[in-house]
């Protein structure tokens, strides 16, 4: 594995997400605003041990193999506090996630954050296109797909910890993001 830098924006630092992180993710992202719209595959009610099982069993695992790629998200004023993740994935239809604390949400962060792993896709793993699914109700991430010129391509059926939704899947080129990049 390639180190993963941290990246900087405006008013975020995205750390590369260690093992040290588990408490801050365990106190942060447990909360329904948080994971109702995200993959049925995410354990609710979330245990105790949630956040520890998943760094050592999927994030950083997948970080040593390449196939990953997970940040934390932290605000400049306040480094030591972590309030969401941003991920890249080398998935098929699945590029990117995110989720943000609830008291932190509708401030534009995670249009900050998601600008700088997206570049960091196109740029650094030079990948010609991303794509990203999302719950259709989950408003907030399809303004950020809007945001940035993002396509809907495809609708199919979802299963998300609230239950069975249309999954809406957008698509962005690299070119195209070069392009409103410039």
């Amino acid at each position: 594995m390639d180190i993963l830098p941290t990246l900087h924006t405006e008013r975020l630092i995205l750390q590369p997400l260690t093992l040290d992180d588990a408490e801050g993710i365990q106190q942060q992202f447990p909360h329904w605003e948080v994971v109702r719209y995200l993959n049925a595959l995410v354990p609710w009610p979330y245990p105790a041990d949630g956040a520890r099982s998943f760094l050592e069993q999927i994030a950083l695992p997948a970080m040593v193999e390449g196939r990953e790629w997970h940040w934390s998200i932290r605000l400049r004023e306040e480094p030591g506090q972590l309030i969401g993740n941003v991920s890249l994935m080398d998935e098929l239809d699945n590029n990117r996630g995110f989720w943000l604390a609830p008291h932190w949400q509708g401030q534009g962060l995670m249009s900050e954050a998601s600008a700088a792993v997206t570049e960091y896709w196109f740029k650094v793993l030079e990948r010609p296109l991303l794509r990203v699914p999302k719950a259709a109700p989950n408003l907030g991430s399809r303004r950020i797909s809007e945001k940035t010129r993002m396509r809907l391509i495809r609708t199919e059926e979802g299963r998300f910890v609230a239950g069975v939704f249309p999954k809406e899947i957008w698509e962005i080129t690299r070119e195209e993001w070069m392009k409103q990049s410039l």
